[in-house]
């Protein structure tokens, strides 16, 4: 590859952190070739090129930054091309940064959400790393609430330091310069304003669950940009500042995240997931971040991570303990169950959907369910189940359950009961029930042709796949001649 030309002063901070890490100069060659293949990138780096850049010479685009990856994999602390010695240029790991402190956070997110209102089309581009799901998730698995989230109030005596994160040292890094005024001045944040943060969050939730996460997801961005981001950057004491760091932040950065992951941008999504998990230990709600995790969860599993996604579903259960209200609970095991599933792993998708189901029979009136949790119902139960059979290809028993959650489903969760219409046609298409299969196919994608959901499309190319073998047979031209009428 085409380097700089070599500047003359040795890069002492590369040499002292290799030697910290105990890299011969062709090991560090060749993990960083190792990282580049996981992004798609044939780098080729060796020991001659590890010398280079001990001399001073600056490798080109995203290299700084896969450097600094494999010394934060190795040395099990948040490295940037900077603490190397090395410019940052385009770096692929921008947003998966687990930030020390919560102004770090404000900062880290609120630049995503401007590149992402803008035209920054590239961002929507991001590959998914499952390589980028371990710091972050052990960071919050092992990390402590923040001593403090107060902002523009007097700071009381001894405050000042936060507990370590990841081995981190425990005082405050100095602000970073950024690109923005600094609002330390701006507006007193209230009660009124969190109770809007909400109502947002509610009406867009309500729009993905019935037209698909296309259909809003600029709006949502845009609308983090402007008004979240001033009150977070605005004056709040602590109590306020936890509520809008939980309401603001985490949850509408989950959201913004789920409407990404549902349109494709998987790596855009992953971000957003990250930051959202930092944002709810900035609130203090640790139930909420382990509703984040299973959300990481859920993508590793569309993605066909399902290692992943048990281990995500894993580090939510011990992060939050037993202590949880049932439907939480359920909720977290029946993520596990999802990953066990797509790995193939019968016994342990058994047990955990059984988890599940036992956590969910518990649910009394008047339990302590949190807002977010509340979708998950007898419906959502039955979905969940119903996913799992099928990927076992345990037919008989995932168009039972599918056919349950169809019956109990609420109209406005729309692309929900797409999915489930879905299973239910490949479940009876396992069983030999042709004909059926085919219309509840073309119901399916006559609902994904009124979403925008690039999960829906492909929840229906799926099923057309599994179509393949049968081709030639009537119902199953009777299909394609429906789905074409689409346009």
């Amino acid at each position: 590859m085409t380097e700089r030309p070599p500047h003359h002063t040795p890069n002492r901070q590369l040499a002292a952190l290799i030697a910290e890490a105990g890299f011969s100069n062709a090991g560090l060659a060749r993990r960083v070739d190792q990282l580049g293949i996981e992004h798609g990138l044939d780098l080729r780096y060796d020991k001659t090129s590890v010398t280079r850049w001990l001399r001073g010479q600056q490798p080109r685009g995203t290299t700084p930054a896969l450097i600094a990856e494999v010394f934060t994999r190795r040395l099990g602390r948040r490295l940037s091309a900077q603490d190397l010695g090395l410019d940052a240029c385009a770096p692929v790991y921008a947003g998966l940064e687990f930030a020390a402190t919560p102004s770090e956070a404000v900062d880290i997110v609120s630049g995503l959400w401007r590149k992402d209102s803008g035209s920054h089309a590239e961002l929507r581009k991001i590959a998914f790393t499952p390589a980028g799901l371990v710091v972050p998730s052990r960071d919050w698995l092992i990390g402590r609430a923040d001593e403090r989230v107060a902002r523009g109030e007097p700071v009381p005596e001894g405050a000042g330091r936060v507990p370590a994160q990841g081995g981190r040292p425990a005082t405050v890094p100095r602000q970073r310069r950024t690109d923005r005024v600094d609002r330390t001045q701006g507006s007193r944040v209230t009660s009124g304003d969190i109770a809007a943060l909400r109502s947002v969050g509610e009406l867009f939730r309500a729009l993905d669950h019935a037209y698909g996460g296309g259909h809003a997801r600029q709006a949502l961005v845009r609308y983090l940009e402007h008004e979240a981001e001033p009150m977070l950057r605005g004056t709040y004491g602590e109590a306020t500042g936890r509520r809008l760091f939980a309401a603001a932040a985490a949850d509408l950065t989950r959201l913004a995240g789920w409407t990404s992951y549902d349109i494709a941008a998987h790596g855009l999504a992953q971000r957003y997931f990250v930051q959202a998990l930092r944002l709810a230990q900035a609130a203090g709600d640790r139930a909420y971040g382990s509703y984040v995790l299973v959300t990481m969860s859920r993508q590793a599993v569309y993605l066909g991570h399902g290692r992943e996604a048990v281990q995500l579903a894993r580090v939510a259960q011990q992060g939050i303990g037993s202590s949880a209200p049932p439907t939480v609970q359920a909720l977290l095991h029946s993520a596990e169950a999802r990953g066990h599933g797509v790995l193939g792993e019968v016994r342990a998708c058994t047990a955990a959907l059984a988890r599940a189901e036992r956590a969910l029979e518990t649910v009394r009136p008047g339990d302590d369910t949190p807002y977010w949790a509340r979708f998950f119902d007898e419906a959502q139960l039955a979905d969940e189940l119903a996913h799992c059979h099928r990927d076992l290809q345990q037919y008989r028993a995932a168009s039972q359950h599918a056919e349950r959650s169809l019956q109990l489903r609420a109209a406005g969760f729309a692309r929900s009961r797409l999915f489930c219409r879905v299973v239910l046609a490949t479940a009876r298409l396992g069983l030999g029930e042709l004909e059926q299969a085919c219309t509840l196919g073309a119901e399916a994608a006559l609902q994904a042709s009124e979403m925008r959901s690039v999960r829906a499309h492909e929840y229906v190319r799926e099923f057309e796949r599994r179509l393949e073998p049968y081709r030639d047979a009537a119902a199953v031209r009777g299909y394609q001649e429906r789905v074409a009428a689409l346009g």
